[in-house]
């Protein structure tokens, strides 16, 4: 038989860590992080990770595993994410996958690979120094079908690209076979857009209350208090900290911080739905639902 995982998604700030709380509680389960800016140490209020009080003694995977400073992959997290699935299995427990990034969690399902070219920061640093508009000249020269398809100001996929073209001639497709590897149940949660977006603007204003501002400034700091990471490097991590980035240099007052932010986030949130809505496999319930189904027979082990 195979593997049985029991999935989890939703938009940001629909409550799916605690309801992947309780659904351990009940089905005796462990949890498996599926975020891709939460596997960061030290980027915990900013991303809303859930504190060791509220896992309420259910043991959580893929947090806390990445230096902020270096780049964390979806290969990277998948491995990870195997690891933990086997370890969680072989102690009679159900593996329970929950997060809100849509590519981290296909990789995984659909056991999705990867081209095997060994990423190289140095050469990726330098080649993201260069302009969108160069790197797509040269990724156009190394392989017209994958320039074709990518995203023209993304520095970080273009400078992977050509790395990746360099090493094989060309960037071949992300393959995906024909058998899946887990027997997976797949539940989002789903609310009215005005109770999001309200879901939104509460968490903001708690996290903001909670010392988001102090934790950027903490993470730019230089040691003994803080890591030292850069503006810019805050800038690629994206959404809280890429604009907590602009305030801190003094770019944006407090203001416009807040309202930036409940803007960009309700995009995000909406890009997610968008990426969820397209998979079938999704039972869409609200979070009331969800609490109040019976699934030990489909989710026995």
């Amino acid at each position: 038989m195979k593997p049985k995982l029991l999935v989890i998604v939703g938009p940001t700030a629909s409550g799916k860590s605690d309801i992947a709380v309780r659904m351990a509680q009940k089905y005796n389960g462990e949890v498996i992080s599926a975020d891709s800016r939460q596997v960061y140490k030290g980027l915990d209020i900013g991303t809303g990770k859930i504190m060791p009080t509220e896992m309420k003694g259910v043991r959580h995977w893929c947090l806390d595993i990445a230096d902020p400073h270096e780049r964390f992959t979806a290969m990277d997290w998948k491995e990870q994410a195997e690891k933990a699935i086997a370890d969680i299995i072989s102690r009679g427990k159900l593996p329970i996958i929950c997060g809100g990034t849509g590519f981290y969690i296909s990789a995984l399902i659909d056991d999705l690979g990867f081209p095997d070219v060994e990423a190289n920061t140095e050469e990726q640093k330098k080649l993201e120094e260069r302009l969108p508009e160069e790197l797509f000249e040269e990724l156009k020269k190394l392989d017209p079908a994958r320039a074709a398809t990518i995203e023209l100001k993304n520095k970080r996929r273009l400078a992977r690209a050509i790395i990746i073209a360099r090493e094989l001639g060309s960037v071949p497709a992300i393959t995906r076979p024909k058998e899946p590897k887990y027997d997976v149940t797949m539940l989002g949660i789903t609310m009215l857009d005005s109770e999001l977006r309200e879901r939104i603007h509460i968490r903001l204003a708690k996290r903001l209350n909670d010392g988001m501002i102090a934790e950027a400034e903490r993470l730019h700091a230089p040691p003994p208090t803080g890591i030292s990471l850069s503006y810019e490097r805050m800038e690629e991590l994206g959404l809280e900290y890429k604009y907590m980035a602009q305030y801190l240099q003094m770019k944006m007052p407090m203001d416009e911080l807040v309202t930036v932010l409940l803007a960009k986030i309700w995009q995000y949130a909406r890009r997610q739905k968008t990426w969820w809505r397209k998979d079938a496999r999704v039972k869409w319930l609200r979070p009331e639902e969800i609490e109040k189904a019976d699934m030990s027979g489909l989710l026995s082990l």
